[in-house]
């Protein structure tokens, strides 16, 4: 896995990268140390092109990265390490990288890069960023929202952006956003602020973006010198004229502080009623309005303004500004010309052709160059598309349906929500008008997309097609012709998966004899919807709360289709803590299951696996091997694939996840309780897995659905989750615990806090970090703060877990903690009363100290889970714990055991520490908290009263609703609090401390 990383030296690009395969180096504590994964310069030659490398000077860089004294932290876009450092308090190291400077071609540069991306080359967020602000560079330049200017000694002509508006608001937020990695490089103590090195990369690159334009475009005769050398890249002026650099400043200076000045509207005006005679009488109107800079609600026709009705909100110079900014829209629509040479310009009438003309080509570009311009309602929206109406037809098969059955259907034309015969639509292609008036309305049509429709309804306006169509054009909105497909219906089960209710209304599963369960009638309704996809060769995602049965759901599929001798074996990947369990459960409720598990050193290969596969139902095997044997795996037509944990190829650009994508297979499920953590771009790798091409590339997903899901405006986040909810509806099924109507049977589960005080050995520890950290803040920025904070509030949750966890000393543990002692307390008195509990830990260091404390002051053995566990010794932990009738303290860290594990006969959870992701935390809880609990599930949070934990809490409560998109993962989200908001979070109270 390779990762491109890039950095902004004053005038010129620097290109570095991290390779995941380098050996990594032994360290060194020299004052800066080589980057163990940073690539060499020939490495980094070949990843970019030699004609390209051939352009950049060879350098080094010497980077400021958080990480130990002998290893950074590896970047994040990497995948994991096979051997990945142990850095357990991070701090600001120096690293040096080879690096490639690029003074020239940096657009080019940075293309190069964005295109390289594939499954093994990834770029960085500092990459990512710089990519943002060349397309921000080539919208400005794009929109003419440059100007030259005369700079430096000697004089140099220059392109320079005018950031106002919009603009401002999205390279202010750009540059506040900029990632610390991009900055590495700079001096922590003296580096300039985001914003300053921020607009230095704009200017260089829309001065770069201009030029290269401008080169492309015909040389004028008799070119000044000073224009010619805002052609060149070279920039060079011999002889200036003072004049001209004052007045090119001035220019300048003025259009970038207009923004107090009255602003210039234009606004589309429809004919005031239809017109009786002609077409060509008809008059459309671009009206001129000015509007209050600083109040969007007062406005006043141009009219109005040379009459004197009005306007002395506007200032004295509002006539002046009004006719300046005619002239610069000018510029862009140069029918304005003719009217400024009126002594009082108030509108230009046009035509219907010129309105048209208007709406799709010029309003845009008034817009783009700072304007504000209002069209009708109806401008700009798409009026005209296909509905499409499906029939069932009797299955030949007797009963059931399949992807291949045709269905009868019809195609009906949509104008503006009017559905429209083909008489209708022969009329608008006659008149070839881009705006017509319909019903009284005005709407506007492509006459091109009025022949299309008209040509496609006459060839296909009716017949049949199969029910994998049908589904394809209602999920994926193709086009016909040049005329979308924005309705579908239908009846029958097609028509229930379309509007969501087939789960409710398909037939349930017809179990076979012997099968061990009983199914609950959601379970029922699960596996048929399961069956009912893939027979009609869709994947499907099961999304069901953790704890609900998405097991015995697909087992039961798996036996059902067994007893109607349906072939071909089913491949079913989990994490390998799970390969056990799958093998009890299909003894359990499937025996007459053929099972293999495909996994170990001596797994077969080859012919053996063949030959094997020929009498076997369900192959199990892990992710680890579908990553190594990828090649073998990928060559056998599987009848099913089914993803456990799904969550496993959240991150597509993972070997991981594209290994399992490269999988062949009739149909496949994805079995996950939380289909999306972090981001929608997660969704999209599962249901790129489930069913490839669904959602697009994922950049244009990205692009065109997640990031609209996400914005502040509510128009386009519903729009956008409207049509996600659209496309993925029919494939993901999701049922919570918490619904009654789903599992009514399932008991409480009781939350609650259990606070907890410091010791003065630990008070005084905590108080000794945070004093370090508050005389070192006010002096840290960017990537240096950001590691500090992350650094303190590790080492802070380490002393009230206990004093000996953050020194690291091996020292005694007794008495010394009063979260320990609280613990304790705890367990005792759930022991003494015969019940079970798990003990959740984030750090495997201190399990490895507590499980035998707590062994010894709870008198009885504790058991002990972590990520090295080996499966064996795991599989028989849980068995032990599940099947044993004696009180049973479980001890586990939670990143290897917050999921995956079924430990229903604990009714007791206790969170030693917390992870500050709610998330993680209820995937946790769930080990517990699941179908088969016959009792109430206490959950206790142990938190230190007076501490950080207090009030990080405190605000994960109040932000509980938005807790996945804006806590994250882990404590990243507390690096963006504002000072005084961290020294609140990390003071000690006096409550704190026990007497």
């Amino acid at each position: 896995m390779l990762v491109l990383h890039a950095a902004w030296l004053d005038h010129a690009l620097a290109v570095w990268a991290e390779d995941s395969t380098a050996p990594p180096a032994t360290g060194s504590r020299a004052a800066a140390a080589p980057h163990p994964y940073a690539l060499g310069h020939d490495g980094l030659a070949a990843a970019l092109g030699p004609a390209l490398a051939a352009k950049a000077a060879t350098t080094e860089l010497e980077l400021h990265l958080p990480g130990s004294a002998r290893h950074p932290l590896p970047s994040p876009g990497l995948e994991p390490l096979t051997e990945p450092p142990a850095v357990r308090t991070p701090a600001l190291r120096r690293w040096r990288v080879p690096a490639l400077a690029f003074a020239e071609s940096v657009t080019t540069v940075l293309g190069r890069m964005e295109s390289a991306v594939t499954g093994d080359v990834a770029i960085g967020a500092g990459t990512r960023h710089l990519v943002a602000v060349r397309d921000l560079a080539r919208r400005l330049v794009a929109g003419g929202r440059v100007l030259p200017l005369v700079l430096g000694d000697p004089p140099t002509a220059r392109w320079r952006p005018l950031i106002t508006g919009t603009d401002a608001a999205f390279f202010t937020a750009l540059a506040e956003a900029w990632p610390p990695v991009a900055r590495a490089h700079l001096d922590p103590l003296a580096r300039p602020s985001a914003g300053e090195h921020a607009l230095s990369v704009l200017n260089a690159l829309v001065d770069e973006t201009a030029r290269e334009r401008l080169g492309r475009a015909p040389r004028p005769s008799g070119t000044a010198a000073w224009t010619a050398a805002l052609r060149t890249p070279e920039a060079g002026l011999l002889d200036p004229d003072p004049a001209l650099a004052s007045g090119l400043r001035s220019w300048f200076d003025s259009a970038r502080h207009g923004d107090g000045q009255p602003r210039l509207l234009l606004r589309l005006t429809e004919p005031v009623e239809a017109p009786d005679t002609a077409e060509a009488d008809e008059v459309w109107r671009v009206e001129f309005w000015v509007g209050s800079a600083t109040d969007p609600s007062l406005q006043l026709p141009l009219r109005d303004l040379w009459e004197g009705a009005g306007g002395d909100w506007l200032g004295p110079e509002a006539e002046a500004t009004a006719l300046r900014e005619l002239a610069r829209a000018a510029q862009h629509y140069p029918a304005l010309r003719r009217v400024l040479r009126e002594l009082a310009p108030s509108d230009i009438e046009l035509g219907r052709g010129g309105a048209y003309v208007f709406i799709r080509d010029i309003a845009p570009r008034l817009a783009a160059a700072g304007f504000s311009v209002v069209l009708p309602e109806w401008a700009g929206r798409p009026a005209l598309s296909l509905a499409l109406d499906a029939h069932e037809r009797p299955s030949a098969q007797g009963g059931g349906i399949g992807a291949e059955d045709l269905v009868d259907f019809s195609f009906t034309a949509i104008l503006d929500g009017d559905r429209l015969d083909v008489a209708a639509l022969t009329e608008l292609a006659r008149l070839k008008q881009p705006l017509v008036r319909l019903r009284g309305r005005w709407v506007e049509i492509d006459p091109a997309a009025v022949e299309g429709a008209l040509d496609f309804l006459r060839r296909r306006g009716r017949g049949r097609m199969r029910r994998s169509e049908v589904l394809r054009l209602a999920v994926t909105a193709d086009a016909r012709e040049q005329v979308p497909v924005t309705e579908v219906t239908a009846d029958g089960a097609l028509g229930a998966l379309l509007d969501g209710t087939a789960e409710r209304t398909l037939e349930p599963l017809r179990l076979p004899d012997g099968f061990g369960a009983t199914l609950r009638p959601y379970q029922e309704r699960g596996a048929a919807w399961l069956r009912f996809l893939g027979d009609l060769g869709l994947g499907a995602i099961l999304a069901d709360d953790m704890g609900l049965g998405k097991t015995v759901q697909l087992l039961a599929l798996l036996a059902e289709e067994q007893a109607r001798n349906a072939h071909g074996p089913t491949l079913l990947v989990c994490p390998v803590s799970l390969v056990g369990n799958w093998q009890r459960e299909a003894a359990r409720f499937a025996p007459a299951l053929r099972v293999h598990v495909q996994h170990g050193p001596d797994r077969p290969r080859g012919n053996d696996l063949a030959r094997l596969l020929g009498s076997t139902d369900l192959v199990v095997t892990t992710y680890g091997v579908v990553t190594r044997d990828v090649e073998e795996l990928a060559g056998i037509p599987w009848r099913r694939v089914v993803c456990d944990e799904a969550q496993a190829v959240k991150n597509s650009s993972t070997r991981q996840a594209r290994a399992v994508r490269e999988l062949r297979a009739d149909t496949k499920i994805a079995l996950t309780g939380t289909p999306v953590e972090n981001n929608l771009g997660e969704l999209w790798s599962i249901m790129e897995f489930a069913n490839p091409g669904l959602l697009g590339p994922a950049a244009a997903f990205d692009r065109t659905i997640a990031a609209k899901a996400g914005r502040d405006d509510v128009e386009g986040s519903e729009e956008s989750t409207a049509l996600l909810k659209r496309l993925t509806g029919p494939f993901v099924l999701r049922r919570l615990k918490t619904d009654k109507s789903i599992i009514s049977d399932l008991p409480e589960k009781l939350e609650m806090r259990t606070w907890c005080t410091l010791t003065p050995e630990q008070a005084s520890l905590y108080k000794a970090v945070v004093d370090e950290m508050s005389e070192r803040l006010d002096d840290a920025d960017g990537i240096q703060r950001k590691g500090l904070v992350l650094a303190t509030m590790a080492r802070l949750k380490q002393i009230c877990n206990h004093p000996a966890q953050f020194l690291g000393d091996g020292s005694a543990l007794a008495g010394r903690s009063g979260k320990l002692d609280r613990l304790e307390h705890l367990l005792t008195e759930a022991l003494a009363e015969g019940d079970k509990a798990l003990c959740f830990t984030q750090y495997a260091a201190f399990g490895d100290r507590l499980a035998p404390y707590l062994a010894a002051r709870l008198d009885r053995e504790v058991l002990w889970l972590h990520g090295g566990t080996p499966r064996p010794r795991r599989e028989e932990m849980v068995r032990r714990f599940q099947e044993s009738a004696e009180p049973m303290v479980f001890l586990l860290s939670l990143k290897a055991a917050g999921t995956g594990l079924n430990l229903t006969r604990a009714n007791h959870v206790v969170h030693v520490d917390r992870w500050w992701n709610p998330a993680v935390e209820d995937q946790a809880t769930d080990r517990a908290f699941r179908i088969g609990q016959r009792r109430d599930v206490q959950v206790r949070k142990l938190i230190c009263v007076g501490t950080l934990e207090e009030r990080v809490d405190e605000m994960i409560e109040r932000k509980k609703a938005l807790a996945q998109s804006v806590v994250g993962t882990g404590e990243e989200w507390l690096t963006g609090l504002s000072t005084a908001q961290l020294r609140e979070v990390v003071r000690l109270s006096p409550e704190a401390v026990t007497p």
